[in-house]
C-alpha cells in the first residue's frame, strides 16, 4: 500500500473540509444587498448595527448608528450585544461580517443579517 498516497489524500480531505467550514454560508444569515440592508434597518426598530472593522479601519468611515466590535474581539465582546435584537453586521467587503455572524450564531443569536459587499457596496451616508 502506498502510504504517501494515503497521506496526500488525507491532507486534501482536511484542506477541503477546512476551507468549506471557514467560508460556507451561515445558516439563517440574511445576505442583504445595500438597498435591502438600508430598508431593513429603517423597518426594524428592534435592531443593533455592528461594524466589525478593526479600529484603524473605522476611521475610513462607518454607517451612522453603528457600534464597533472588531471581528478580532467578537468572541470576547458578544455579551455586549443585547439578546432579542436583530443584529445587522457589516465590514469592508462582506467576508468578516459573515465570520462574525457565525460566532454570534454559536452564541445563540438567531436574527442575523449582513451587508453583501460590505461598506464598499454601501450607497448610503458614511460618517467619518
Amino acid at each position: 500500500m502506498d502510504y504517501n498516497l494515503i497521506i496526500n489524500f488525507a491532507i486534501i480531505v482536511l484542506l477541503v473540509w477546512f476551507v468549506y467550514s471557514r467560508f460556507a454560508g451561515v445558516r439563517g444569515l440574511k445576505n442583504l444587498q445595500p438597498d435591502q440592508f438600508q430598508d431593513a434597518l429603517k423597518r426594524d426598530p428592534n435592531h443593533i448595527l455592528i461594524d466589525v472593522h478593526e479600529p484603524g479601519e473605522v476611521q475610513q468611515g462607518r454607517i451612522a448608528g453603528a457600534i464597533n466590535i472588531p471581528l478580532s474581539q467578537m468572541k470576547q465582546r458578544a455579551g455586549e450585544i443585547p439578546a432579542g435584537k436583530s443584529v445587522y453586521l457589516y465590514c469592508r467587503s462582506g467576508m468578516r461580517s459573515k465570520l462574525a455572524a457565525r460566532i454570534l450564531q454559536k452564541r445563540g443569536f438567531r436574527e442575523l443579517a449582513h451587508l453583501q459587499g460590505g461598506i464598499l457596496s454601501w450607497n448610503g451616508n458614511v460618517v467619518r
